[in-house]
């Protein structure tokens, strides 16, 4: 065995053995006098895990992102454990386990509580990939990854050293193999290895460092950083479904602005979605669709950050919002009716983004329902407002609202209207239509729109001879 891994080094060549040299010695053993991590943090079915795998005979740890964000008295939302067991044999051990995954096979235990279940994913010791063959496309980028390795070739196989730290819940030791400790200290995210050589392998790692340096507030070393703009196309060499997953977390970090910012540095932004090429535009005529933006992505940061949830359909509307509402207009100058101007919209919208990053069909739905929601929060009369109460998705249709009202983009009474009618009971709810009958009720949608109707004046009567002469 130990011969077999020198030949396998000696057969790099001296760069990629260079990178590799220090991979091979034994861990830092940081004890938790150092690392001081709570255990009241971590998760118990997370524990359980790594326990009944140590008591079958297997190495097993919480690994990753979670031993960073403890490491840094933060409570993790997900929790991953790395061990030397195969799928199959850990599958063996747990009764709500089943194997995913075909490029990169893991498996996730499942445990049922009061509240949500909770899912722990379970991955084997990655190897090193030196000899590949159809492992690897041309480009560098792993196709196959089910290679099974040792914990310290594992340990290389990770993107950045903050997250190459494995946790012992039954010790209370942390074993570092690549100065995580160190670089957290110092704030910096450091890439494993050659970054270049790392973002081919998986060009996600690039999206993965822009959301890791905006969560954590680190700074990308030189190293790492410089690479990335040269090397921003790879991304759209991923599968589609692998490059929504990844935008989906930067979005949902609880730090999205500053991550959409770190991509627009990066020149990471281009193609993925259509807003994100001129979202922090400055320009006169973006502004409206940069306030929406902002504030949305605001409003979704501090809901993420308060332990709330968030719809990701509904932050895809927001997102796509300010080219739908550009699109809807043009479709009205062309003189198409409202409403099938606003489907046609849709339908240019979604397959305009299309071309970059696909969307899951689930959100697509909710993102046609909450913009088909918006022209009807205008009729506030008879039945209308009822029927829009009963709608599923009302609440979200209505939060769409009040955000347009924020921004100048509806008048701020429409959703002042909507408010006091939710909560009103039925006599009130009467008095408020009947109240809105008086009403300008195209005032109340698009100031602009309603602005020009106050400025037309009524046709000059011809006199008799005026006719004569036309």
């Amino acid at each position: 065995m130990i011969t077999k891994f020198i030949k396998r080094i000696l057969r790099r060549d001296p760069m990629e053995r260079h990178t590799y040299a220090n991979h091979t010695g034994a861990p830092k053993r940081v004890p938790k006098k150092s690392h001081r991590i709570d255990p009241h943090l971590l998760s118990k079915n997370a524990v359980k895990v790594t326990h009944t795998l140590q008591q079958a005979g297997y190495e097993a740890f919480i690994v990753g992102g979670a031993v960073r964000d403890l490491a840094l008295g933060i409570g993790p939302k997900d929790f991953d454990v790395a061990t030397n067991a195969t799928p199959e044999q850990v599958q063996k051990l747990f009764r709500k386990a089943r194997l995913i995954g075909r490029r990169f096979q893991i498996v996730h235990v499942t445990f049922f509580g009061k509240g949500a279940p909770e899912i722990i994913e379970v991955s084997t010791f990655r190897a090193l990939l030196d000899n590949a063959g159809d492992h690897v496309a041309e480009s560098g980028r792993i196709l196959r990854d089910n290679v099974w390795g040792t914990q310290h070739e594992d340990a290389a196989r990770r993107d950045f050293s903050i997250n190459a730290m494995y946790y012992d819940p039954a010790t209370e030791t942390v074993l570092d193999y690549h100065g995580g400790m160190a670089d957290m200290q110092k704030k910096t995210l450091r890439m494993i290895g050659d970054p270049a050589k790392r973002y081919r392998e998986d060009p996600i790692r690039m999206l993965r460092a822009i959301r890791f340096a905006a969560k954590t507030g680190f700074t990308l070393d030189a190293a790492t950083r410089e690479p990335i703009a040269k090397l921003g196309n790879l991304i759209h060499d991923v599968p589609s479904a692998r490059l929504f997953d990844e935008i989906l977390k930067l979005l949902m970090s609880g730090y999205s602005w500053a991550a959409i910012q770190g991509l627009r540095d990066a020149g990471l932004h281009h193609g993925l979605l259509p807003l994100l090429d001129h979202i922090l535009d400055t320009k006169t005529e973006s502004k409206g669709a940069n306030d929406f933006v902002r504030l949305a992505l605001a409003n979704t940061d501090q809901r993420i950050q308060s332990g709330k949830s968030v719809s990701a359909g509904f932050l895809f509307a927001t997102l796509l919002w300010p080219d739908l509402l550009k699109n809807w207009q043009q479709n009205i100058a062309k003189g198409m009716s409202n409403i099938p101007a606003l489907h046609d919209a849709m339908d240019d919208t979604i397959a305009t983004q299309s071309s970059g990053m696909t969307i899951q069909r689930r959100f697509e739905s909710d993102m046609r329902e909450i913009w088909s929601m918006q022209p009807r929060f205008e009729k506030r009369v008879g039945r209308y407002p009822y029927r829009l109460l009963e709608s599923p998705r009302f609440r979200a249709g209505y939060d769409f609202m009040l955000l347009r009202c924020a921004t100048g983009e509806q008048n701020p009474a429409l959703g002042e209207w909507w408010t006091k009618f939710i909560a009103a009971d039925p006599a009130g709810q009467e008095a408020l239509m009947t109240a809105a009958k008086t009403d300008n009720q195209g005032g109340l949608g698009n100031p602009q729109a309603a602005a020009k109707r106050r400025r037309r004046r009524k046709p000059k009567i011809a006199t008799p001879t005026e006719g004569a002469a036309s």
